[in-house]
């Protein structure tokens, strides 16, 4: 099931599916263990699809934010942990390219990507903001042309197996919370004192413990852009977009299972319509309404980017937030119906129709910058913008 109604070139999309193929094989292992998917990244470095998003002038291939979403909607119906992993770092990348204006560093820092497939870790989430991604305690310390930072990181997703931490901080010592830069480290410039276990219901190869990072490196690896600029204009809407497209693949991967599971069944007794087909065709209506939602947002998406007023108009914060939503409420209704059309088969583990790891996996969704947070600023921003109710546009 393809997410987007833009060709995906065909060598991308053969390229992401032979990438979930080698995914798929390993993700009940990689759940049941807890582990990070290494066959699956592995996968998707030989295939080259970590640097899609580069410039084709730094060594990438322009890939668009509908092409990157198509590949993590084909990794969510392999291996969700895969698929996060994969978007996460996308996210990162984002950032870099968008952000990183005429630096020389970071210029050369994405051809490295395109020659080395490096995997990009995120470090936002810190002791004491309660989640406000958009507030810091640290403060980056800089020293001549040496930056210093030390930040208790309640989460950074696969931290040890990165090549490189995008994290963020307070602008100086004296700076307040919310005037916070994001600073690039490569491995070897940072150490990891292991904190916090992830030991959890869904998402588990996703391997976010907590550290306490401590990081040295020269001060032209900060972002020149603020991160309020990147975090209104870009990554709060490309996190909700590519998360979007890998939780409709996780659901589109459970709709293929029940539909398979009725086919079955209606081969096993002809002529009569099995107890689990109508509420397989509800399925399949929610799952057109999760696709629509993340594609709506992807078009709104690519049709504002060129364009930084209308990436941090309310209207537009307000629609991306409503695909963060309603497609991580959605999912789970999804899932359950397929799995009252599987039945106990589906409960189980171990067969071709089991749904537990898509249904634990989907409740990391309304979790991932929580719902009731995110429900909260929508709320605040409609006390004062109307409501687009256009159809074009």
């Amino acid at each position: 099931m393809n997410i987007v109604t833009k060709a995906v070139p065909a060598d991308l999309s053969d390229r992401a599916r032979r990438a979930a193929k080698v995914a798929g094989e390993f993700a009940d292992a990689v759940d049941r263990e807890g582990r990070f998917p290494r066959e699956g990244m592995d996968a998707l470095k030989g295939e080259r699809l970590m640097s899609i998003q580069v410039p084709g002038e730094l060594g990438g291939e322009d890939a668009s934010m509908q092409e990157i979403a198509e590949v993590c909607a084909i990794l969510g119906q392999a291996c969700a942990s895969t698929a996060m992993t994969y978007a996460m770092h996308q996210i990162q990348v984002a950032s870099i390219v968008g952000y990183s204006g005429d630096s020389a560093w970071h210029a050369d820092f994405l051809r490295r990507l395109c020659d080395e497939q490096v995997l990009i870790a995120s470090a936002t989430s810190e002791a004491g903001i309660g989640g406000n991604l958009r507030n810091s305690v640290c403060a980056i310390e800089v020293g001549g042309d040496t930056v210093r930072l030390e930040k208790d990181a309640t989460v950074i997703s696969y931290g040890e197996m990165a090549d490189a931490i995008l994290i963020t901080s307070r602008a100086h010592k004296d700076a307040p919370p919310s005037d916070q830069v994001s600073t690039l480290f490569l491995k070897g410039q940072y150490t990891l004192e292991h904190t916090r276990d992830w030991d959890t219901l869904g998402m588990r190869g996703t391997c976010s413990d907590g550290y306490i990072f401590r990081g040295e490196a020269p001060k032209e690896q900060t972002l020149p852009r603020p991160f309020a600029e990147i975090a209104a204009e870009s990554m709060l809407a490309v996190s909700h977009l590519l998360w979007g497209a890998l939780w409709y693949g996780i659901a589109a991967d459970a709709v293929n299972r029940a539909q398979s599971f009725v086919r079955a069944a209606a081969r096993r007794q002809p002529g009569s319509t099995p107890p689990g087909a109508l509420r397989l065709a509800e399925a399949s209506s929610l799952l057109q309404q999760v696709k629509g939602n993340v594609v709506a947002g992807l078009r709104q998406f690519e049709a504002a980017k060129a364009d930084p007023d209308r990436l941090s108009a309310m209207s537009f914060a307000v629609a991306m937030n409503n695909v963060k939503v309603g497609t991580s409420q959605t999912i789970l209704t999804i899932i359950n119906h397929c799995m009252l059309i599987n039945g106990i088969i589906g409960y189980k583990n171990g067969t071709p129709y089991s749904l537990g790891r898509h249904l634990r996996d989907a409740h990391s969704a309304q979790l991932m910058i929580s719902n009731d947070r995110i429900l909260g600023n929508t709320s605040t921003m409609l006390l004062v913008h109307k409501q687009d109710t256009s159809l074009i546009g």
